[in-house]
């Protein structure tokens, strides 16, 4: 993770990788810093990254409408509804990507952020 801001054509990348509407929020991080981790393991991904990590563990097919960000370095992944101006943080295994199964984390990602 950079602490530098993502660069123009990675943002660029992963608008075109995901395929879907990147988070205010999340952009705004990007401008910041490209990814974060903490002390405790919990990853942003860089946007460098974010691209193939959602294609990795197939995210379109299983949890159509969000997006992977970031993971705790123990299996669990943390996702943003595309197109969420709240921005509600998910959780879920990786194992086991159906929305119905995600707990909330956070009702919105700057609170988040914030926590770590």
């Amino acid at each position: 993770m950079s602490a530098t801001a993502a660069t123009p054509a990675d943002v660029e990348r992963a608008r075109l990788e995901i395929l879907l509407g990147l988070p205010t929020p999340l952009l705004a991080l990007w401008n910041v810093r490209d990814g974060l981790l903490t002390e405790a393991g919990v990853t942003v991904y860089s946007a460098g990254c974010i691209g193939e990590r959602n294609i990795t563990y197939e995210v379109g097919q299983y949890a159509p409408g969000f997006i992977l960000i970031g993971d705790d370095s123990g299996g669990r992944g943390f996702l943003l509804r595309a197109g969420d101006p709240v921005c509600a943080v998910f959780s879920s295994d990786l194992g086991d990507l159906d929305p119905v199964d995600f707990d909330v984390e956070s009702t919105d990602f700057a609170s988040w952020i914030e926590s770590l």
